[in-house]
């Protein structure tokens, strides 16, 4: 088969699926694998060496796409199932390619791991194949990059570009991830440099410098609006980044949002002009601005620090450009939009958090988190921690009503709740542990020396409550944090290593 030239070949039809599916043989019937590696990693394996595509690139590919989470089968937001991300909607159809290649049936790939990673990489294989690629230009990563533009789905150069860039800067920067059954890969750091070709790079935002601009089907948005601005909306995306924007330039969607933010770096593309109504939040699409986060609610890995920082950035841009007030009456979630049957942004985000970085709070004003101690609240308490305390029972789902510095019936009953809940002494009173439980609820991202960010920060206080003494809170884990854990996990009689795992978070998020 003569070669076609690669960023052609990325971007081509899908009419010519039928044929490549007839096509593609796989290179081993039986492969071999490292009998020690878990069964997510010997599927990788099983799978590069079947179809000659390089298992890292494999890895980083499932990692983009869903932090190599299956979601136990349920499809993403554009249609797409298991680790692979392998779509069936209007317009994509990966899912029955990878089925016609490999004979698994779409059951299997949608709802075994295995299977999906198998038929994500003859996917894959079918592209190189259709290229042109030799044996040699498979094993070279970087001849791939168009091929992974165009597994992404968009027909648009610039998202096929964001799809591929995704992919290898998880190559060049390395990946460690847990998959399924806690099972952990490490995917090492390694140099690229990827044959772009002609695709082409996003222009910049119309309306927030900062962003880049592709924009949305003119089918998924009306413009104009019958209503003034007067809210954020807050969404996760139940799909990647790139995945999101170019579902929202497929017609069929009949969906869109102002603004979508990456994960792994805080980077924004604008899809809707603010002046327009993107359809986001039924009721609130009128008066609101949309903005997606890249992840799944139930996947707490996806919200970073850089995604916080940078959506808070845009959303404090947003209410000083049209006197929205930074508070939570103003800035929702999806969920809480009156008409809607959505429930994310989800409890793993961090709502106190990002509206301190929004520079507003849960209640009306900027409730502080961090103490040099923590006092022992009970009824009748007034004050900064208990508004603390109140602004986290309320950010971890228990109705500790207004956050107003009052200790009074509601919080009492929020405290006990939460007591309960955590298996705490369910007395209604803030002690030690349940400061500790507190301060420490919410993501349990791997922390260790060098670790940096809002896990830390979280940490630091949670260790303040814990051990009685000032663990200074800067978000930054030096040796001073290392050996607050260090002196937590050896009181605690847990194994002493100085680093936060899931042991130490457990016994954190207990109260111990």
């Amino acid at each position: 088969m003569p070669r076609i030239p690669l960023a052609r070949a990325a971007l081509a039809g899908l009419g010519t699926l039928a044929v490549i599916a007839a096509a593609v043989q796989p290179v081993s019937a039986a492969p071999r694998t490292d009998r020690s590696e878990g069964p997510v990693a010997r599927a990788f394996s099983s799978a590069a060496a079947e179809y000659g595509v390089p298992r890292d690139l494999l890895i980083a590919l499932g990692y983009s796409e869903t932090h190599l989470d299956g979601h136990h089968g349920l499809p993403s937001q554009a249609g797409g199932y298991g680790v692979m991300h392998l779509v069936s909607n209007p317009d994509q159809h990966t899912l029955e390619l990878a089925s016609r290649l490999t004979g698994d049936t779409a059951r299997e790939l949608r709802t075994d791991t295995a299977a999906n990673i198998r038929g994500g990489a003859a996917v894959l294989r079918s592209y190189a194949d259709h290229a042109g690629l030799s044996q040699a230009e498979r094993r070279d990563t970087d001849t791939w990059y168009p091929l992974l533009a165009r597994y992404g789905g968009a027909t648009d150069p610039a998202t096929a570009k964001l799809y591929a860039d995704a992919v290898y800067t998880f190559l060049a920067q390395g990946v460690t991830a847990r998959a399924e059954g806690g099972e952990q890969l490490t995917l090492p750091a390694r140099k690229v440099a990827p044959e772009r070709g002609s695709l082409a790079p996003a222009a910049q935002s119309p309306d927030y410098p900062s962003a880049l601009w592709v924009p949305a089907d003119a089918a998924n948005y009306a413009v104009g609006r019958t209503a003034a601005i007067s809210k954020v909306v807050i969404h996760v995306t139940q799909g990647s980044y790139a995945g999101t924007i170019s579902w929202f330039q497929n017609p069929s969607a009949q969906v869109s949002a102002h603004y979508v933010v990456r994960s792994s770096d805080g980077q924004i593309t604008q899809t809707v002009r603010e002046k327009d109504t993107a359809w986001h939040a039924r009721s609130g699409n009128a008066s609101g601005i949309g903005i997606e986060h890249e992840g799944y609610i139930d996947n707490p890995s996806w919200f970073t620090d850089a995604m916080y920082r940078s959506s808070a950035a845009l959303t404090a841009s947003l209410c000083a450009r049209y006197g929205i007030p930074k508070d939570r009456a103003h800035i929702v979630g999806h969920s809480e939009v009156p008409g809607n049957d959505h429930t994310d942004p989800g409890p793993n985000w961090n709502w106190t958090y990002y509206m301190q970085l929004v520079g507003g709070s849960t209640g009306g004003g900027e409730v502080q988190l961090s103490f040099p101690s923590y006092d022992t609240l009970r009824s009748g308490s007034t004050g900064a921690q208990v508004s603390a305390a109140q602004s986290l029972l309320n950010a971890a789902g228990f109705d500790a009503g207004t956050v107003d510095g009052s200790f009074g019936t509601k919080t009492a009953s929020a405290v006990t709740a939460f007591q309960k809940a955590r298996g705490l002494g369910a007395d209604g009173v803030v002690g030690a542990r349940t400061w500790t439980a507190l301060l420490s609820a919410g993501s349990t991202p791997a922390l260790s020396q060098g670790s940096t960010g809002a896990a830390v920060q979280r940490l630091q206080r949670a260790l303040t409550a814990a051990l009685g003494r000032t663990v200074t809170p800067d978000g930054d884990f030096g040796s001073g944090t290392q050996q607050a854990v260090r002196d937590y996990q050896t009181s605690r009689s847990l194994g002493v290593d100085g680093q936060v795992g899931p042991a130490t978070w457990g016994a954190l998020q207990a109260g111990r």
